[in-house]
């Protein structure tokens, strides 16, 4: 039987975060979902669990960003600001580029971790997690997203 993470070896899990795999319903991109979710979870609480904070407006989060011309931050300050989820769609608009390339960002995306330095980087987070036997399962950042927040099996 395959094993699964040790509770708490990476820290808190948010279990209730949009899966690393679902697209942002307006633009088809990956993360962003996340991305606000996260933006919301420092709204409603002050800060995130250390074990999302260390990447938040970072890793992803920036990788997205950078790739959308935009800074996370900016992104942070729409979700502070916006009462309801129409004005946040709405100030999302005005922030993003009229083309997002989603097609683009989504193959990055699912891609992220398959380099070499990429594989040790998954190998070390699942040693980590007592799953060192999933690292021919975990393929990628998402899947080990996935993996950690319980949607992989």
């Amino acid at each position: 039987m395959p094993s699964k993470p040790i509770p708490g070896s990476s820290g808190e899990v948010l279990t209730g975060l949009p899966s690393a795999y679902t697209p942002h319903a307006a633009t088809g991109l990956l993360h962003l979902p996340r991305f606000l979710a996260k933006c919301r979870y420092v709204k409603a609480h002050g800060a995130l669990p250390p074990s999302y904070a260390k990447n938040y407006k970072r890793g992803c989060d920036r990788f997205l960003s950078q790739h959308l011309g935009v800074d996370p931050a900016a992104v942070e300050k729409i979700v502070f600001e916006s009462a309801d989820d129409t004005e946040l769609e709405a100030k999302l608009k005005q922030l993003l580029p009229a083309d997002v390339r989603a097609a683009g960002w989504n193959r990055r995306y699912v891609q992220m971790g398959m380099t070499e330095a990429g594989r040790n980087f998954i190998k070390e987070a699942l040693t980590a997690m007592g799953c060192a036997d999933r690292a021919d399962d975990i393929k990628s950042v998402p899947d080990l997203i996935e993996f950690d927040e319980g949607r992989i099996e």
